[in-house]
């Protein structure tokens, strides 16, 4: 039995993919400097042992025969620097491992794109099984129509993964689709995002050049026909291109979009031929987008010449994924939002949605800066403009901002709002925030609508203010 050990092993896709392979009969152990619930009681759960901490002499009396070594650990970690030093234990990246472990010699359906591989991807797991398949999935979210984020499926079905274009690990600065070997590529959208890893868009594009290059010819690559970004990496000449949008010269349309509280309805026209309606919880055109890649690329690994033959009527029933657009409270005059977006486009999508379906209610909008791009002044005049979008906005605390030159000046964007007319606020810590919209809930009867945008903890003020008006 093949022994492998994580280093960082209870960030979700580690703990996931740990799980799964503990599953598979592996022999699975790892070690993090934060072990708490949820996922390390998935992990016991699984059988799986855990360590606290980071130790060189562990390594050797464990008799590991592979280390995963996640893209967190840095050189100067004492476990790093003995595999380094004694080359007594062989170690791969985490992409590496599932591509090698899990892809191999399956039909991949990889879910790309700056925004929204979290929801595509749950849910064209969550169609494969409603159709008849047994999917292998990985899914970087909690899915409420899943029994769990990871399953190795059938090896006959088709093995459904996010590709992040994040980097690999810190010996493997290609990002983590390069490794996951599609047989179905889709291309939700693509925009500049983190400025950590890339120097501009063109380097962006540079790596998603990459990975179209390897889709095999008898495989597709469905792309957002409306996105101009990705249009520019076409044509190519290896692999069937599929377009997917609304504009009428695509060849999957996304037609008579509509929105409300409940959610949305749309059609879809395959080479200009009726398919299906949609009827659907989810809101906003992102999502019909997002439902009509899924659809799509379930339909084209089932059937290549003709995808209308799947019936998508499974959509009605799909409940989504935790932390996006999720309502978290509803009252007649109160609904509370939480949703992950993090970057000026995604902001901007959710906030016109929520506009649209709850035209009589003031929009208010608390949003912490939090990954390494948004912590930064990069999108500074974009987050404006994407957040006058709300009625009323609070700016939380910058993550690690006492650390950081080009810091977001969340004071110039108050002033920046405020001169648009919008009420705005940033606030030093983020307890103030929660103290404030206490306040303000105790002394108004108005109809509000309360959206947390975070792809972090919001230092928990989201659960707080949650309960203490439930």
């Amino acid at each position: 039995m093949e022994k492998i050990y994580f280093m960082g092993i209870c960030g979700t896709a580690m703990g996931n993919v740990a799980i799964l392979l503990q599953k598979l009969g592996y022999q699975v152990s790892g070690t993090d400097t934060g072990i708490y619930p949820p996922m390390s009681t998935l992990l016991e759960n699984s059988g799986i042992e855990l360590f606290e901490g980071y130790d060189a002499t562990r390594l050797e009396y464990l008799n590991i025969d592979l280390v995963v070594v996640g893209n967190v650990i840095s050189r100067g970690n004492e476990e790093v620097e003995w595999l380094l030093d004694t080359k007594k234990i062989p170690f791969t990246s985490l992409p590496n491992l599932i591509g090698n472990k899990l892809l191999n010699k399956r039909r991949n359906i990889v879910i790309t794109g700056t925004h929204g591989k979290t929801t595509t991807s749950t849910l064209a797991a969550y169609i494969s099984k409603s159709t008849g398949n047994d999917p292998g999935f990985l899914i970087g979210g909690v899915p409420k129509d899943l029994k769990s984020g990871s399953e190795n499926g059938d090896k006959s079905s088709p093995f459904i993964i996010e590709g992040d274009e994040y980097d690999s690990a810190f010996f493997d600065k290609r990002s983590k689709f390069i490794h996951y070997q599609p047989h179905i590529l889709t291309i939700n959208n693509l925009e500049f995002d983190h400025a950590d890893i890339f120097r501009d868009l063109q380097d962006v594009k540079r790596t998603f050049n990459h990975v179209l290059r390897i889709v095999p010819k008898n495989g597709f690559v469905l792309y957002n026909g409306d996105d101009k970004n990705i249009k520019s990496l076409l044509p190519i000449t290896w692999t069937t291109t599929v377009s997917i949008g609304t504009e009428v010269k695509n060849d999957l349309v996304i037609k008579n979009f509509k929105e409300d509280r409940a959610g949305s309805q749309f059609s879809l026209y395959w080479k200009n031929e009726k398919w299906t309606d949609i009827k659907t919880s989810l809101s906003g055109l992102f999502n019909a987008r997002n439902i009509a890649m899924a659809g799509l690329a379930v339909a084209l690994e089932r059937n290549p010449t003709n995808p209308r033959q799947l019936n998508l009527d499974c959509i009605k029933t799909f409940k989504g994924v935790k932390r996006r657009q999720e309502i978290l409270f509803e009252s007649e005059n109160l609904i509370i939002f939480e949703d992950f977006a993090h970057h000026p486009t995604a902001v901007n999508d959710v906030l016109i949605s929520l506009k649209q379906r709850f035209p009589d209610f003031k929009l208010i909008t608390c949003f912490e800066p939090r990954s390494n791009t948004a912590c930064k002044s990069l999108f500074q005049e974009a987050f404006t403009n994407s957040l006058s979008q709300a009625d009323e906005i609070h700016l939380g605390a910058v993550h690690r901002g006492d650390n950081l030159s080009d810091k977001l000046d969340t004071d110039s964007m108050v002033k920046a709002l405020q001169s648009k007319g919008k009420e705005a606020q940033a606030h030093i810590k983020n307890s103030d925030l929660l103290q404030v919209l206490a306040e303000n809930s105790q002394n108004s009867d108005d109809k509000k609508v309360i959206c947390f945008l975070s792809n972090g903890s919001f230092d928990g003020i989201i659960q707080k203010f949650t309960s203490s008006v439930s």
